[in-house]
């Protein structure tokens, strides 16, 4: 596939969501069975699209913001990332519906975006 079939998938969350509120709210044992439920149905959604997931991406870290003014924390909605491949824009958000980021666990959604070529390049 070229890079016009390249899409980055951005997952989103707020820990001051009302989903994360609740999900933080459940006793310790009930969450940890919600996480296992939640990672078995998102590891079968990798199988299920292994042929289309270009870069496995994770989880992400606190973040840093680079700017003018130098570097500072900064706290943003993006808890993890991928790149899969697809035929259409379309067709790489089609994968992520009914996703377990937001289906068993408290994310917000999925964000899909070409990865559009370097112009010039």
């Amino acid at each position: 596939m070229s890079p016009n079939d390249t899409y980055l998938a951005v997952f989103l969350g707020s820990r001051n969501s009302a989903r994360a509120q609740a999900w933080m709210a459940l006793p310790d044992a009930e969450r940890r069975a919600k996480e296992q439920e939640g990672m078995a149905a998102w590891k079968a959604w990798a199988e299920q699209h292994q042929a289309a997931i270009a870069t496995m991406g994770g989880p992400l870290g606190k973040t840093k913001a680079v700017t003018e003014r130098g570097i500072e924390d900064v706290s943003n909605a993006v808890g993890a990332f991928m790149v899969v491949r697809a035929a259409s824009h379309e067709a790489a958000a089609r994968m992520f519906e009914k996703h377990p980021h937001f289906t068993i666990f408290p994310g917000e959604g999925v964000e899909v975006m070409p990865v559009l070529p370097i112009p010039g390049a």
